[in-house]
């Protein structure tokens, strides 16, 4: 029914779930072209650190050689990090870059969590700099949409006040 959320257990004669469930999230990683240009939206527009960067050589299989590569990661403050790493090769950047819809539609975004005045200070970032951006109010969160400058849809969201009476 539209508007109702609704959690369902494991079908029947399923395999039985995780004794243990994953923790939190570590890191979502996304490739980019230009991580300078990253930096400046992560840090400058959205606010987020940096906290570390991290480079690499090793053994891609997929090009039958070792490539370059550096990661920079991004504090989310459950410890998690939003991790981007941009290709020293450009035929690596071009066999892992990511690949949208032609629209830039569709259901392809990570969510993050926050606070009503976590929300309103990345609101107010975005408006001052004039970076487009989506709010849509879904009932049972109010999200705010925004792309990196490489097209990642990231999402903060903040629970309705209700949420639990309405799960």
């Amino acid at each position: 029914k539209l508007g109702e959320l609704r959690v369902e257990g494991s079908a029947p004669g399923a395999p039985p779930l995780l004794r243990e469930l994953p923790l939190r999230l570590h890191h979502h990683a996304f490739a980019v072209k230009d991580q300078e240009a990253n930096r400046i939206f992560m840090e400058e527009v959205l606010g987020i650190p940096l906290v570390a960067t991290w480079c690499e050589r090793t053994f891609r299989h997929e090009l039958g050689r070792e490539i370059e590569y550096c990661h920079t990661f991004y504090e989310i403050a459950d410890g998690g990090a939003l991790a981007f790493f941009q290709w020293h090769d450009e035929e690596a950047a071009e066999l892992f870059k990511p690949r949208f819809h032609p629209t830039g539609a569709g259901s392809w975004h990570l969510a993050l969590k926050a606070t009503r005045t976590t929300f309103d200070e990345i609101q107010g970032r975005l408006e001052a700099t004039g970076t487009p951006h989506v709010v849509i109010d879904h009932g049972y969160c109010l999200s705010l949409y925004v792309k990196t400058p490489d097209g990642l849809r990231l999402e903060f969201a903040v629970d309705a006040l209700d949420w639990e009476a309405i799960a």
